[in-house]
C-alpha cells in the first residue's frame, strides 16, 4: 500500500512538472492578449508585435537566436490585411534584423497602408528592424533605444568590405570566388541604397533622401553601430521618445529563457524620488 501512494506521488509530480511550463506560457500569452487590447483602445490602432528573443527549443534547453524571417513576413502581412485602410497600425519591434526580402515586404506594407503607422523601438532594432522603422509614418523610441545601419551582408561579411578588399588587390590575382562575392555584393549595395530611397519617399526628398540611403547602406559604420534618436532627428526624420508604459510592460511579458544564475537582478518596482518629501524634499 505504501509503494502505491508513493507512485501515485511521483506520477502527480511528473504530471504536474511537465503541465505547469504549459500553464504559466498560457498564462504569459493571455497577459499578453490583455495587454495588447488595452493599448489598441487607447491609441484607437492595430497593434502588431516583433520581438525576436533567444528561445529555448522543447524540453532539451538548447536556445536558439531569432531573426526576422519569411514566415515573420507572413505573419505581419497578414496582420496588416486585417486592418481596415484608415485604422492605425502600430508596431512595436524589438530585433537584431535578419532576411532582406522578409524585412523589405514588410516596410513595403506598412509603407503602403493608408492609415497612420507607428513604429515603437523601445531596446533596439538593428539592420532589418531599422528599414520597419523607416518605413513607418513616426517613430518612438525609448530614449536609449537605437537602430543600426542597414548595409547589406554577405554570408559573415560586410558587402562594402568584400569591395574593399577587392580593389586593395590586383583583380588578376584574386580567385575566382572573391570575383563572384564582389559582383555580388555590388550588386546588393545597389539594390539596398535604392530599396531604403524609396521606402523613405516622401519623409525626405532629393538630396536629403540620397544622402541618408547612402549613410545607411555605405558600410561607414560597422553593421551593430548605434543610431539614436537624435541622429534620426538630425536626419529630419520625424521621431519621438513618448513612449507608452504598455509597451514596457509588454516587452516584459517577452523574457529570456530563464537561467540557472540571473544575469541582472533588481527589486522590480520603481522608488520614489530622493528629492521627494519621503527624503527630505520640499515637503518639509
Amino acid at each position: 500500500m505504501v509503494s502505491f501512494f508513493t507512485n501515485l506521488l511521483w506520477l502527480v509530480f511528473l504530471i504536474v512538472t511537465l503541465l505547469l511550463p504549459l500553464w504559466r506560457r498560457r498564462q504569459v500569452e493571455i497577459a499578453r492578449i490583455s495587454l495588447l487590447r488595452e493599448l489598441e483602445r487607447a491609441r484607437g490602432s492595430r497593434v502588431i508585435v516583433l520581438v525576436h528573443r533567444q528561445e529555448s527549443v522543447s524540453l532539451l534547453g538548447f536556445l536558439l537566436a531569432r531573426h526576422i524571417t519569411i514566415e515573420d513576413s507572413e505573419q505581419v502581412l497578414r496582420a496588416i490585411r486585417l486592418t481596415p485602410d484608415d485604422m492605425p497600425i502600430d508596431l512595436i519591434v524589438h530585433t537584431p534584423g535578419g532576411l532582406v526580402l522578409a524585412a523589405e515586404q514588410i516596410a513595403r506594407a506598412l509603407k503602403g497602408h493608408k492609415g497612420r503607422t507607428t513604429v515603437f523601438v523601445p531596446h533596439y532594432a538593428m539592420s532589418g528592424g531599422t528599414l520597419l522603422a523607416l518605413a513607418a509614418d513616426n517613430i518612438v523610441m525609448d530614449e536609449n533605444a537605437v537602430l543600426g545601419p542597414v548595409d547589406p551582408q554577405i554570408g559573415s561579411f560586410p558587402a562594402a568590405s568584400i569591395l574593399a578588399a577587392t580593389e586593395r588587390k590586383d583583380k588578376d590575382r584574386l580567385e575566382d570566388r572573391t570575383l563572384i562575392l564582389a559582383d555580388i555584393a555590388g550588386k546588393a549595395m545597389r539594390q539596398v541604397k535604392e530599396m531604403v530611397r524609396d521606402i523613405l519617399e516622401p519623409k525626405l526628398e532629393g538630396e536629403a533622401r540620397d544622402r541618408l540611403a547612402e549613410i545607411l547602406t555605405e558600410g561607414r559604420w560597422t553593421h551593430d553601430y548605434p543610431i539614436s534618436h537624435k541622429d534620426l532627428g538630425g536626419f529630419g526624420l520625424p521621431v519621438s521618445t513618448d513612449m507608452p508604459r504598455e509597451v514596457y510592460m509588454l516587452m516584459e511579458l517577452y523574457p529570456q529563457p530563464a537561467q540557472a544564475r540571473p544575469s541582472v537582478q533588481y527589486v522590480r518596482y520603481p522608488y520614489p524620488s530622493p528629492s521627494g518629501p519621503e527624503r527630505g524634499g520640499k515637503g518639509d
